[in-house]
């Protein structure tokens, strides 16, 4: 497994959807070759996020991933914090690094770290990933659409959250419980005061409605995933 790429921490975020909590972003890099959000709509691909993104993938911010996980151990106890508003899990290819994600799980031991995932659910992803919820570092498992999220929460290795049409009412086609992200439907919401994602044992799916100056290729992203599944 390569060294995991380096890593970039905001202490006081100034992300208004994220609000003011510490956030960190990841190379492009980690992002997962099974991802079919990247070029083809991801959020973070549009500005200013991308310039920001640019920069830690270029090693111009950030710090090596060691480095990173010893700023984690020193956040506040019971501090809520996202990882990476950019980027995904460090890996390789479509497998999970799970001694760096482990290291990362330890250093949250007291806070409430919180992140999403793309990386496939083969079993030993499925397996890091149940441990890290397991251990109070949540990860959501990153669904294209409803129906695979009814897929990955049968699995039971996790939280779900799944792209959807604006507008989205209703359950998925199984008949989970779907909430469309607070942050969305709320002036003045954000992931410091709802905390939904943050949430482990959470069972209710929660959808990020197509959104941004990209949201016409999300959309058509989430058809092509909706006739395949």
């Amino acid at each position: 497994m390569k060294p995991p790429a380096p890593v970039h921490l905001s202490r006081v975020s100034t992300n208004v959807k994220t609000g003011p909590i510490p956030v960190s972003t990841s190379a492009r890099a980690t992002c997962p070759p099974t991802c079919k959000l990247k070029g083809n709509g991801c959020y973070a691909e549009n500005f200013p996020m991308s310039t920001h993104w640019d920069a830690v993938s270029n090693g111009s911010r950030g710090v090596p991933y060691a480095d990173f996980v010893e700023a984690v151990k020193y956040l506040p106890k019971g501090q809520l914090w996202r990882h990476n508003q950019a980027g995904d899990l460090a890996g390789h290819d479509n497998v999970i690094d799970a001694k760096a994600l482990l290291a990362l799980v330890r250093a949250n031991v007291g806070k409430k770290g919180f992140s999403y995932t793309h990386f496939p659910p083969i079993a030993a992803n499925r397996k890091v990933v149940k441990t890290a919820n397991d251990c109070g570092f949540t990860i959501n498992w990153s669904a294209d659409s409803l129906a695979q999220a009814d897929t990955l929460l049968a699995m039971r290795a996790g939280p779900v959250v799944a792209i959807v049409p604006p507008g989205w009412k209703g359950d998925s086609p199984a008949g989970n419980k779907v909430t469309v992200c607070p942050a969305q439907r709320m002036d003045n919401m954000t992931c410091a005061i709802c905390q939904l994602c943050a949430n482990p044992n959470r069972h209710a799916i929660v959808a990020f409605e197509a959104h941004g100056g990209r949201k016409g290729a999300v959309m058509k992203t989430f058809q092509l995933q909706l006739e395949l599944t």
